[in-house]
């Protein structure tokens, strides 16, 4: 399995990684770039699927249902997302109302739904660490959507902090401590020539990778423990999609640095 893919995006459909869902892969992600006027189209039989606008406004066609005016951001730095969720068995089209660039994850789904929209107002922000492993985190699809499978939300690191820190893992089926969810990460990074760094690496040594991130890279996260930083001067941003047997996100971390957390309430308590 690929884990890092640093795609050409042009104009029209780049289909970023295309999963292998009978192999128990479980996240497609495909961009949409379209000028003003132009449209998208695809239906999925046997997936859900989250469309999220990165930047522009789009008209989403789901069956019956109409969405206009999609969409209230220049790109992913300049505000909250919009988005919408489409259910198994549904025809989607997207129109460009202006040019626009529309992210769409997709996941094996048998739920019988509704398509749902996603409004700004909607989408939950929270921060997340402290010191320079503080993160902005802004949930668009989770328990607001009643999907089958799929997570979906943004992250934005500042220049020179981490995120996924303590460094955490979801591949094991051990509930309560935790539920097995494949991940992708969609990057961008702000000035567009920076970079950032991603390690990816399992408990029992068979996989230790490193990745240099920069805009526009995707990494696909079947296993292991996988931390980001972003390069100082440069804010980090990831698009990220998670899916798997059940929908609950229950991460565990690494053992080695979970003192970390410890370290978050001391540093509230000193502002």
């Amino acid at each position: 399995m690929q884990l890092h893919i640093r795609a050409d995006l042009r104009d029209g459909c780049n289909s970023i990684r295309i999963a292998e869902f009978t192999k128990g892969e479980q996240i497609g992600f495909c961009l949409a770039r379209l000028k003003q006027g132009e449209t998208h189209q695809t239906k999925l039989a046997r997936a859900e699927s989250a469309i999220v606008v990165l930047g522009g406004t789009c008209t989403v066609k789901c069956g019956d249902t109409t969405f206009q005016g999609v969409g209230q951001r220049a790109n992913v730095f300049a505000g909250k997302a919009s988005g919408v969720y489409v259910p198994p068995g549904v025809h989607q089209e997207i129109v460009a109302e202006t040019d626009c660039e529309v992210a769409i994850c997709a996941t094996p789904a048998t739920i019988k739904a509704q398509p749902q929209l996603i409004t700004p107002d909607q989408v939950r922000s929270r921060s997340v660490g402290q010191w320079n492993w503080r993160r902005d985190v802004q949930d668009i699809i989770y328990e607001n959507v009643p999907a089958e499978k799929l997570l979906v939300g943004e992250t934005y690191n500042p220049p020179g902090c981490w995120s996924s820190y303590p460094p955490h893992k979801h591949d094991e089926e051990n509930l309560p401590q935790e539920a097995k969810l494949e991940e992708v990460y969609h990057f961008r990074v702000n000035p567009p020539q920076g970079f950032g760094l991603q390690r990816i690496y399992s408990a029992e040594g068979d996989l230790d990778e490193a990745c240099v991130l920069r805009d526009g890279d995707t990494v696909v996260i079947p296993k292991g423990y996988h931390p980001v930083v972003a390069a100082p001067g440069y804010q980090l941003y990831y698009l990220w999609m998670l899916a798997g047997p059940k929908r609950l996100m229950r991460p565990a971390d690494d053992p080695a640095h979970t003192w970390v957390k410890a370290e978050e309430t001391l540093l509230r308590e000193l502002k």
